[in-house]
């Protein structure tokens, strides 16, 4: 391909007024989600819905399990290094069902 020839595989790069229209948007509907007490909502919601799926336990289990391989090799566990080694199962285990709910609480929000 010669040089300075745009690549077929990626999108055209956004101008920067169309990055801070974007931005602005997302600044606006974080305020309005604040200010109506609807985001404190959605977090105690994320909660509730995140311990009736056993998530909790789950994370909570695979932590002690990180700890305890930690302790038996001699290591001294230190909490910035557990979290990074439990952030991504956390991630990745949030059930499909607890996704869908809060993106429709959001989707109500925002129509």
């Amino acid at each position: 391909m010669p040089r300075g020839s745009k690549s077929v595989n990626r999108p055209p790069t956004p101008e920067p007024e169309d990055q801070q229209r974007e931005l602005s948007l997302e600044e606006d509907i974080r305020l309005k989600l604040i200010q109506s007490g609807t985001e404190q909502r959605l977090k105690d919601l994320l909660v509730q819905l995140l311990l009736e799926a056993g998530w909790t336990d789950n994370v909570r289990e695979r932590m002690r399990d990180a700890y305890t391989a930690r302790k038996q090799s001699g290591q001294v566990p230190q909490p910035e290094d557990m979290v990074k080694e439990v952030r991504s199962f956390g991630r990745s285990t949030v059930p499909d069902i607890v996704k869908a709910e809060l993106l429709a609480e959001l989707r109500d929000f925002i129509s």
